[in-house]
């Protein structure tokens, strides 16, 4: 298995009812949720808004591809670790590699619960062609 990049950015979840199957278990389709989510977060942690890009910049970032490894069930109340590491940042799209980790009462990891690997492309709002990463993106994320 190749070495994952070191997290850039760390996001902390609390797994509620309504994220689980009937069994109590994180559905599948929710950890892309919580990817997302850390995603957005670790943006907003380098003072870049989804809001602000798509009004003023006239850019959206979108999911081109995905790949996702579930390693071990999250349950209901388990609070989760969700980190991203920038694996590669090209002129019009990033590769990033995050991570969901259950923690522990005293907010250590306890297991690795999931992986996935994003490819991330920018692009022109309403057109969606392909646009370059602006600038002081590229600078704060790198």
């Amino acid at each position: 298995m190749p070495v994952r990049p070191e997290p850039v950015f760390r996001w902390t979840l609390r797994v509620y009812w309504e994220d689980t199957d009937s069994g109590g278990i994180v559905f599948y389709a929710n950890y892309l949720r919580y990817f997302e989510r850390a995603r957005t977060e670790w943006l907003r942690a380098q003072g870049h808004t989804q809001e602000r890009l798509r009004d003023q910049a006239r850019i959206l970032f979108v999911v081109s591809e995905s790949n996702v490894r579930y390693l071990r069930p999250a349950r209901l109340d388990d609070v989760l670790e969700v980190t991203v590491a920038l694996q590669r940042a090209g002129l019009a799209s990033l590769q990033l590699a995050q991570e969901a980790w259950r923690t522990d009462a005293e907010g250590r990891r306890d297991a690795r619960v999931a992986e996935a690997d994003f490819r991330i492309g920018c692009v022109e709002l309403g057109t969606y062609r392909p646009v370059r990463i602006p600038n002081e993106i590229l600078q704060s994320i790198r």
